[in-house]
Parts: C-alpha cells; structure tokens; sequence
C-alpha cells in the first residue's frame, strides 16, 4: 500500500459564483490600480485571501493499493494446428510468455484455449478465436487491460473485416498482438467438392461436381479416387483448378459413404485436406409388386389391402378367375373379365418388378412352364418371389412341379393339417428381425399372445431360415437365398384370421408388410448387418445375426488407432455397444466378416478449406488497436511493458501496457486554510489598509 498526497479544492459555494467574484475583484482592485490609490497591496492580499477561503483548499492524503493488470492469451486449439511444428512453437511461445510475465509481479497472465468443442473435436463452423477472446474480456476491466496475444496459424472465421476493425470495441485501448505459428509461402492441395446430391434414386446416375484446388501452387494435372461404402475404388483423371463431374450410382437404399482423394500434389502442406467424404440417402422409386392370385379366397383382400396401403408400392394384382380349359358356354363377347397378359408380365416386363407374389395359385394351364422358368431365372439374378401357400401346393397342381421349385426352399410332402395351432417363433425368428419384435411375441419360455390358425402345409427338406413354425415344430414361414435374390414361403393361407381379429388377431399386416420388404432388400431389415451411429460424442455399434457370437468389433479411427469393443447381446439378435469419441472423420469398424463406416462430427471441417499460415485475417483487428503481427518462424518476439501513451510494438519486440491501475483504501484530508484564521487575517490586513489610507 502507497500513500500519494495532493491539494484538493471543495469551495464553500458554487464555483461560477466563485469565479464571478473573483472576476469582480480583479476589476475593482485594476481600478483602484489605475486610481493609484492606497492600501492597494493590502486590499488586494485581503480580497485573495477571502477567496482562497471561500476555495476552501485541503491537503489530502490517499493510501492507494496498486491493482495488478491482466494479460490475455488466447491459443489456438484447432486441427490446422497439428500440421508441421505449428504446435510445438505455439507451447514454446506460450512457455516464453508465461517466463517473462511470471517475473513481473505488476501483471496476471489469463491463457484460454480456443477452436475446439468440449469433447476436444474441431468447430463445426471453423476456428472462432476472436469470439473467446471476446468472451475472455467480458470479467476484466478495460483500465487493467495490458493486453492481447492470439497464438494461432492466422485460419480464424470469425475475425472482423477491415472495415469493421476500424470500429471494433472488442479490445478498446489495449493492443492485440498475432503470433503466426506456421510458416511463410507454405503450398497446400485441397479436394473441393462443389456440388453434391443429398439424396438419389437407387440405380440411377448421379454427378459429384469436384475441383482439385492447388493453393500457392501452380496448375497441372491429378487424379481423383472414388469409394463407396469401402469397395474397390474407381479412378478420374482431373486437371487441377478445374470442374471434374464424377458419375455415380447408389446400388441400396439408406445411407451410402463416399470417399474422394487426390494424391498429395509437390511441397504438399498436409494430406488431410486432400480427402472428402460426403453421404449420400438412397431412395427407392415407388416399388413395383405383382400378385397373382391362384383363385379368390377369403385371405385374398389381405395381401393386396397391404399392398395397397403402402405408399412406397406400385401394385399389379392379378386374381385367376376364368382358367383357360374352363367352358360353361358363355360367349366371349358377353365376358367383362381382362385377358391375363402373361406374356407381357413373365417375359418382357417381368425385371421391371422387385416382387412376384403366388398367392394361393394352382397350375391351370394359365403360366406355360417356360415363364415360371423365367421367374427362377429372375430371382437367382436379384428378383424376389413370395410363395403364400394353400391346399394346392400338396397337390399334383404345385408350383412345386414347375421349374420354380429349382429355387424354393421346400418341398410338400402331400399332408395338410388342419388343426387349430398358434403360430411361434423359431430360435432364428426369435433373432431375426422380420419376426423378433412382432407385437405379441413373449419371451422363448412363453408363447406369443396372438390367436390360432387352422391349416398348414407340410413340407420336408426345408433350407434357409425357418422363423415360425407350427404344430410338432413344422416349418411355417421360411426365408430363403437364391443366388442375389431372395424367396420366401408361407406355408399357410389363414393369416387373415389375424386380421379379421380371431381370438384376439395377432400382428398380419406387420409380419406381411415386414416379409415383403425384406424381399425387397430393406436395409433395416437385414438379419446379418453391422452399423454404427455417431451422437453427443459417443460412437454407438449395434451389430444384428441370427447366429450368437463372441461380441467384438474392431474400430479403426481416422488416425489409424485400432480399438477393440466389446459388444453385449439382448437375446434378439441385436449387439450393441458404445465408446466415446472426440475425433471427427471415418470410423471403420469390422467384426471379421462384416464392415461399415461412420462418420463422426464434420468430416468436412470448415478449417480444412485453407490450412496455410495467414496474417490477412487478423492482421485488421491487430492494426485497429495498435497491435501487431510477428512470425513464430522467424524468432520469438521480446515482451516489454510500456506506458500507456508509447508505441505498442517495435522491431522484434511486442508491448503489454503498463496500466498502473489502483484502489484507494483510505483518505485523510487536512483544511489548508481555517475558517477563523481567513476571517482573523482578512479583518487585520483591511483595517491595516484602511489605516494605511487614512494616514
């Protein structure tokens, strides 16, 4: 604590009364000057005194506590500080800074870190530096102030423009200094991609517009790498500066990852602007269905009142009413029923269609051998084939006895049974996910809650997946592969007792609606699938298959670490597990067999734009308060502490004000002149001058 003394005036009345008073002595005693009268001296001593009392000046004594000023350095924590010796100068600046100041006890050093989020991943809208620093300044008080030191590469994307700086009041008064952690001309060559599709039509061509940026480079040529999902990559020549269309088609529905890559170009600043990635939802056009069924029934409307419900179907529905050896004497002409156009549907137009579903249908001649021959063709070359079974499939009509039983996945044995059952899941039903979560289902120890059926077809050599069976565990709903198609059979025609809500129904339309879209290979519905979601920093696994297995997944990260997770099984054949993560990119994930990517947090920074060192952005805001802008790569700048009224910088050194802020603690004041004094000499010297005169 200092005491520090001066002379303070509290007049007695108004100073401009004060001041009119004494504006009227200096004219009354310049008269009594120019009269040459007496006593002139004396008056005037008088008349000062007078005034100097009405002035009522006192010594006044203060015991100051010195305040310590504050110094701010804010770092730059973002990924373009990672590229070459970036970090290593900023930690060695910041050590220097922190030396240099620690030896002045007039100063407090303030660091804070910027350019990261809280879970250490990278801004999503880039480097906001000038935004904490902004933030930083809101406790401290402008008298404190020394000053501001941005350790940064100069990337920043909240920096005011010039014409803004002028008037900026984020630092009033105080300097900001910019230390540039990278290096001068650096060259970098960044994958831009300008425009891209959210969302595609499955099958269809799409287009990437993508341009091969050579920044500080010159022009020439590269190439650009394309993979999708991970699969063999596809190579575009591509000259650099220019537009490059890149073709491609999203081969399933639901999310798709692409990966674009250049090769590093010459004196390439870092590689990690050299990739993009982008994600791409597959949509599926309206599927095409076409139902045929065999004869009306009582479950007929089931299948086509679903498949008329589902907006995402086009429905061709076909119901055989009149085979052709059917004669009952009516003239054709006196017929209103449609001509079934089989050639056209099982031969020219058959590929067109995701689905062919034979609903209860019996051989009448009406489907020569040769077309059911196309349709085993066209489900072992991607189509899909629902075979909803009746009486007829036992008997010497079967499809069974046709070329398409080459793909199904079962053969009658001639017996149907018809006492009353309730459907249940399987083991693999129970994993699977067309038939694991159905409303209804219990646990494997008790039997689901829907109502009976009454009829079943038996079958022997079944393959693929049986999900439901019956009574004496006979196969009910089977899930077969086909070559890259896929068939499936549903060994019974009283689904619709579900419907129509018999002993309480069970779930028809969703167990219908489910068997028909994994036929037509809906992503969420695949039994054997690996993905990962990325939310609130945390990498979520979930892993489906219908066989149990040791829960382990490999996770590789965007910088190559490899991290094993174990996975925990809910008994529904569903694994899942999760880890945090904080650094953004493409997580690769396999568990052996299968692979997937996610993607976490933005795998096209804003910071990747342009990772070269820059003073343009800051170099603005440093001027407009007197700040200034050095290289790291040349050599640390010397700290000095000024005056507030010197220059701030100087050739290789920097300037933090010396602010010499205080508090007082305590005032003792002493009157100057006493008021019976004044009045004592003030009426001495006038009688003394009125003497003076009189003699």
């Amino acid at each position: 604590m200092d005491a520090f003394t001066h002379i303070e005036f509290s007049p007695l009345i108004p100073w401009e009364l004060l001041i009119g008073l004494a504006a009227v002595t200096v004219l009354l005693l310049a008269f009594a000057v120019w009269r040459r009268a007496q006593g002139v001296g004396w008056r005037t001593l008088a008349l000062v005194g007078a005034l100097a009392a009405l002035a009522n000046p006192s010594l006044v004594e203060e015991q100051r506590t010195a305040l310590r000023d504050v110094a701010l350095v804010v770092v730059d924590d973002s990924l373009s500080q990672d590229v070459g010796d970036r970090r290593e100068r900023t930690e060695q600046a910041l050590t220097a800074i922190r030396e240099r100041l620690d030896r002045d006890d007039s100063v407090d050093l303030r660091v804070v870190r910027a350019g990261t989020t809280a879970n250490g991943g990278d801004m999503p809208n880039g480097t906001r530096l000038v935004t904490a620093m902004d933030r930083a300044l809101v406790d401290i008080a402008r008298e404190r102030l020394a000053g501001v030191v941005l350790l940064t590469d100069g990337q920043v994307h909240d920096a005011p423009a010039k014409a803004e700086a002028d008037a900026a009041e984020a630092v009033p008064g105080a300097p900001v200094h910019v230390l540039l952690t990278g290096s001068r001309n650096e060259r970098d060559r960044r994958l831009n991609v300008v425009e891209a599709p959210r969302y595609g039509i499955v099958d269809e061509m799409l287009e990437l517009n993508v341009v091969v940026e050579d920044q500080g480079g010159e022009a020439g040529e590269t190439t650009i790498i394309l993979r999708q999902d991970g699969d063999p990559t596809r190579t575009f020549r591509a000259a650099v500066g220019a537009a490059q269309r890149i073709p491609f088609t999203l081969n399933h529905a639901g999310p798709t990852v692409l990966e674009l890559e250049t090769p590093a170009g010459p004196g390439e600043l870092t590689l990690r602007n050299n990739r993009a990635v982008l994600l791409v939802n597959g949509v599926r056009e309206r599927l095409r269905v076409l139902l045929v069924s065999g004869e009306p029934h009582a479950g007929e409307r089931t299948w086509r009142n679903i498949l008329k419900s589902d907006p995402s179907v086009d429905l061709v529905h076909f119901t055989i009413l009149r085979p052709p050896q059917k004669q009952d004497g009516t003239p054709i002409r006196e017929l209103s029923l449609i001509s079934f156009p089989t050639r056209e549907l099982f031969q020219t137009k058959l590929h067109e269609f995701d689905l062919v579903i034979f609903d209860r249908y019996r051989r009448r001649g009406v489907l020569p051998d040769s077309y059911l021959a196309n349709v085993a063709r066209y489900v072992r070359g991607g189509g899909a084939v629902l075979i909803a079974a009746g009486p007829a499939y036992s008997s010497p009509f079967s499809l069974d006895r046709t070329p398409l039983s080459e793909v199904l996945p079962s053969r009658p044995t001639g017996r149907v049974h018809s006492a009353g059952y309730r459907p249940v899941l399987t083991d693999p039903g129970f994993r699977h996910p067309v038939t694991s979560d159905l409303p209804g289902v219990n646990d494997l120890d008790q039997p689901p809650t829907w109502g009976r059926w009454f009829r079943l077809i038996d079958v022997d050599h079944a393959r693929g997946d049986i999900l439901m069976h019956g009574p004496a565990s006979r196969p009910l709903l089977i899930l077969d592969r086909v070559g890259e198609g896929r068939v499936a059979q549903l060994l019974s025609d009283h689904a619709w007792l579900w419907a129509r809500g018999y002993e309480g129904g069970g779930p028809q339309a969703e167990l219908l609606r489910r068997i028909s879209h994994w036929l037509m290979k809906e992503p969420d519905l695949e039994e054997e699938d690996l993905r990962a979601l990325s939310d609130s920093g945390r990498l979520t696994v979930r892993r489906r298959s219908l066989t149990p297995e040791a829960g382990r997944v490999t996770i590789t990260t965007p910088s190559g670490q490899e991290i094993e997770l174990e996975l925990s099984d809910n008994g529904r054949g569903q694994e899942s597990g999760s880890i945090a993560v904080s650094e953004p990119g493409l997580y690769r994930l396999s568990d052996g067999e299968r692979q997937t990517i996610a993607a976490v947090g933005d795998v096209n920074p804003l910071e990747y734009a342009d990772m070269r060192t820059t003073p343009e952005k800051l170099e603005p805001l440093a001027t407009a308060s007197n700040g200034s802008v050095f290289w790291l790569a040349d050599r640390m700048p010397e700290i000095r502490r000024i005056k507030p009224d010197r220059d701030t910088s100087g050739r290789n050194w920097l300037g933090l004000r010396a602010n010499q802020d205080y508090v007082v603690a305590g005032v003792t004041q002493y009157p100057l002149l006493p008021a019976i004094l004044v009045l004592f000499l003030f009426v001495g010297i006038t009688m003394y001058a009125w003497r003076r005169e009189g003699g």
